[in-house]
């Protein structure tokens, strides 16, 4: 009998896209996409963009207030955000 390397389809994709370099757009594509689940419908409102660069997560707020708010949380918005991902992506926030 011939013994078979069985691996899962979830395990190859994510090792063609590791080879192919697309595994931390995804990632941080994911990322953003979490950011509404984890701010909530009080702060989406205010939320103009989001957007990554260099490991910090950009967030445009329209309402200063609530943007000197949420920059004392930046801490608890990356754990979560990471935690959704489920690796670390970002490094950190900045709320503008």
């Amino acid at each position: 009998m011939f013994k078979r390397d069985v691996q899962q389809i979830k395990e190859l994709i994510m090792q063609a896209m590791r080879e192919q370099g697309l595994e931390t757009p995804l990632k941080q594509k994911r990322l953003v996409e979490a950011w509404p689940e984890v701010a909530g419908p009080l702060i989406m409102r205010y939320t103009l963009n989001t957007y990554i660069y260099n490991q910090t997560l950009y967030v445009r707020l329209s309402n200063p207030a609530l943007r000197a708010d949420l920059s004392m949380r930046r801490q608890e918005f990356m754990q979560k955000l990471n935690a959704v991902v489920g690796e670390q992506v970002i490094t950190d926030v900045r709320f503008g």
